[in-house]
Order: structure tokens, then C-alpha cells, then sequence
């Protein structure tokens, strides 16, 4: 991948390209698209059902990542306007409609100034999902069980309200606890974890798998650890749930990146 800032530039960068993809993959086909700087990562929370309804459930912002995977998300974005969301959501609601989609996905795009640009569809209930339930009520796991079962969004068994009448309610954040050493270039560690300790209290919560004392934390599986959610009325009150939440988490036997993620939220762009 070459980045061209000038016309002078791009005859050598493509031909750069090309040479390296062909000795790469050994195929020299290359494409041209439009480089994005510094955009937000966006991402629309969708669910569909099999009669013809479809809603989305907001917006999350996963612009936070290390190497292109996110480590911070937060519901919904205090980056957008209402206009540039209202845009974004219409967008992906039409996406969605135009291949009949069914069951809970996500609608993801790069956003630049007010403009904004498709990357993906995740038909999946993505691992950052926790924080739209937070703040719309939404249980979204059981709605997607529920609609694989052929149920209709707006009966009983869902009772999803319909698309005017969905609000969201405060902000909400998540920071992934993973068992990686920030001090040695985010190496996964392995072992026992001989104490753990987690934060808890109103607006905060916990999804985790082996977070407990005794878990054998092996090198066959995702480093991710703990989901560590937090929401409040207000961002800066999520903010400060977090940053305390984090601090008094105590797990040993196993590094974690937790002093990262500390260091993340105490940061003057969050």
C-alpha cells in the first residue's frame, strides 16, 4: 500500500506498488481508492428481522485502536452531529433494506469532516454490542436468538419500539482487558492468574470469560480477557466511571494492559 499526496507522486507509486504486490502474492493487480487522514471510525448497530422490519440502534465510535483493532469504544460518538448522524444511520438503514438483511450487523464507515465512506458489513453481534445495550435497553444477543427464531420485531416476544420511538440514554464506554505486556511491545502473556479482583458498582459492567482466580491463560486463544463497560448521563461521568473502574482492578499472574488503557482515557483527546 503507497500513499500518493501529488500528481508527481503517483506514477512511481504505482508502479512501487505493483512491483511489491507482485512479488508478494504474485499478482500485480492494483486498485486506486481515496486516502482518508485521520478519520473516525463510525459504526452503525443494525437488526433485521425476516418479515421486512429493520432498525438501527445508534451509533458507536472505535476510532481508539493499536494496530487496526480497537481498544476503546464509546455509545454513541461525541464526534457527530445530529445532522452527520441522522446521514450516517439513514445510510446504513438503506444498505441494509437493499439486501433484505436479517438479524443483528453492523454498518461500519471511515468519517472525515462531514463526510462519510463506506468500509464494511459485520453480520455479527460485535464484540463492542455491550455498550449500545447500555444505552438503548436493547438486550441485543436475545433479539438475535429471537429473530433466528422467526419472531417480528415489533411483537410481543421483542417488543422493539419502533424507529422514532428509539432513544439512546446517557454515553457509554468499553476498554478491552486483554493479557498483553504494554511494556514489551503488547506480547500476549501466559499463565495462572493467581488474584483477581474486579470494579463493580451502578453503570458498570463486566463481561468476561476467564476472568477469575485459578484461570489458565494458555497462547491457543484471543489475548481478550475482560469487557470492561461503563455509562453514566453524561461522557464526562462515564469517563471518570471508567478511569476509576480500571484503577481498581487488581488481577496478578498474568500482565495486562490495563496501566494502557489508563493511560487512554487519562488522555486530553478523549
Amino acid at each position: 500500500m503507497r500513499i500518493v499526496r501529488t500528481s508527481e507522486e503517483l506514477e512511481d507509486g504505482f508502479n512501487r506498488a505493483k512491483s511489491e504486490a507482485e512479488k508478494s502474492f504474485g499478482n500485480s493487480e492494483v486498485y486506486i481508492e481515496k486516502y482518508i487522514d485521520n478519520p473516525k471510525h463510525i459504526e452503525v448497530q443494525v437488526i433485521g428481522d425476516e418479515h421486512g422490519n429493520i432498525v438501527h440502534l445508534y451509533e458507536r465510535d472505535c476510532s481508539v485502536q493499536r494496530r487496526h483493532q480497537k481498544v476503546v469504544e464509546v455509545a454513541p460518538s461525541v464526534a457527530l452531529s445530529d445532522e452527520l448522524r441522522e446521514r450516517i444511520c439513514d445510510t446504513a438503514i438503506q444498505l441494509m433494506k437493499h439486501i433484505e438483511y436479517v438479524n443483528a450487523g453492523t454498518v461500519e464507515f471511515l468519517v472525515s469532516g462531514e463526510d462519510f465512506y463506506f468500509i464494511e458489513v459485520n453480520p455479527r453481534v460485535q464484540v463492542e454490542h455491550t455498550i449500545t445495550e447500555m444505552i438503548t435497553g436493547v438486550d441485543i444477543v436475545k433479539t438475535q436468538i429471537l429473530v433466528a427464531d422467526g419472531e417480528s420485531l415489533f411483537d410481543e416476544e421483542i417488543n422493539m419500539p419502533e424507529q422514532k420511538d428509539i432513544v439512546t440514554l446517557g454515553y457509554a464506554i468499553q476498554c478491552r482487558i486483554t493479557t498483553e505486556d504494554p511494556t514489551n511491545d503488547f506480547m500476549p502473556d501466559t499463565g495462572r492468574i493467581s488474584a483477581y479482583r474486579s470494579s463493580g458498582g451502578f453503570g458498570v459492567r463486566l463481561d468476561a470469560g476467564d476472568g477469575f482466580q485459578g484461570a489458565e491463560i494458555s497462547p491457543y486463544y484471543d489475548s481478550l480477557l475482560v469487557k470492561l463497560s461503563t455509562h453514566a448521563m453524561s461522557f464526562k461521568q462515564a469517563d471518570e466511571k471508567m478511569d476509576r473502574s480500571l484503577q481498581e482492578m487488581r488481577i496478578r499472574g498474568v500482565k495486562t494492559n490495563i496501566p494502557f488503557l489508563i493511560n487512554v482515557m487519562r488522555h486530553p483527546s478523549i
